[in-house]
């Protein structure tokens, strides 16, 4: 029996519809990427769909994740857009990708206003995997704390390259950071590397202080000197460039203060002063000057001095227990 063509269309376009809802032609770049970016850092980028529109932010290396210039999909091809200032004038990066899988293969290619092309590099990257459940803090169960600082010497800390100069010492049982004009102070680390946990420290800011906590050597929590400023994802207790504290609870310049982080199942807790500024929130990526994009495997604990002087004691840690 031949079947009319009105069936036969209506079989096609259920055919089609089914394709559409199974997901098959869904753009295969929308999601969070994890960059390896030239000379190795660690860069993230994020592709997402708002209005029928498409859009991209990006964090490259250091900085701030911000908001590509463009991003646009050619066939197989992602195209992004991001534009900065050179030495000799504007310069605009376009930067393409394919993807294969949970794999991308970027090229980036730097253009000066004059139309010549620079710095054309390729590199890689990995899909992130979704962010998992809100964890219940309540059913956490921790492992004994670990004394991370003995309160005597550097024991158990290095500087993440060797090479860098050393402004880190102890002092009547602090941790301290100074720094001097014209050298390449380094950030310290932990021997030790840890996934999950609660940490808790204290540290007091000098003139000018902009330091960091970096959670498993990937998640920078900020340690500023940011006292009586407006919230700002870049102040104080803030998770880099991502999350906002919900409320100012820095103290004064010179004034010790407390920190109470908790990580588990990439969502971060922050209690700064006893107050709390960012409750169970997913961290979405790594944040400027992580030692890795590499959510997956267990880092240090790292402390940035590359930027200014500021002062840390009291620092424990306890590992949770899966």
């Amino acid at each position: 029996m031949k079947s009319s063509p009105i069936k036969l269309l209506c079989f096609f376009a259920f055919a089609l519809l089914s394709v559409v809802s199974s997901g098959w032609a869904e753009n295969p770049f929308i999601g969070r990427w994890a960059l390896t970016i030239p000379g190795g850092a660690a860069g993230w980028l994020g592709v997402e769909e708002k209005d029928g529109q498409l859009h991209a932010s990006i964090l490259w290396g250091g900085g701030s994740v911000v908001p590509a210039e463009g991003a646009k999909v050619d066939g197989n091809t992602l195209t992004v857009t991001r534009l900065s200032k050179g030495k000799t004038g504007p310069v605009t990066e376009t930067i393409t990708a394919n993807v294969s899988g949970d794999d991308l293969k970027l090229t980036t290619v730097k253009t000066k206003g004059d139309g010549q092309e620079f710095g054309r590099a390729d590199f890689t990257g990995k899909r992130i995997p979704p962010v998992p459940p809100t964890p219940d803090l309540s059913k956490v169960k921790y492992g004994e704390p670990i004394t991370l600082f003995n309160g005597k010497d550097l024991t158990g800390w290095r500087l993440v390259n060797p090479k860098s100069d050393n402004g880190w010492t102890v002092v009547d049982g602090v941790l301290m950071n100074r720094i001097e004009a014209g050298k390449h102070f380094g950030n310290l680390r932990t021997d030790r590397e840890f996934e999950d946990f609660n940490l808790t420290l204290e540290t007091r800011t000098q003139a000018n202080s902009n330091s960091g906590i970096y959670l498993r050597g990937i998640y920078e929590i900020q340690v500023a000197e940011t006292y009586g400023k407006p919230l700002d994802p870049h102040n104080m207790g803030a998770l880099y460039s991502r999350i906002t504290p919900s409320v100012a609870a820095e103290k004064p310049i010179g004034e010790w203060q407390t920190f109470d982080i908790t990580l588990v199942d990439r969502h971060v807790t922050v209690i700064l002063n006893g107050q709390k500024i960012i409750d169970n929130q997913p961290v979405l990526g790594c944040t400027g000057g992580a030692l890795t994009s590499d959510e997956s495997k267990p880092g240090p604990l790292m402390l940035q001095g590359d930027h200014t002087s500021i002062d840390y004691r009291n620092i424990v840690i306890r590992p949770v227990v899966k």
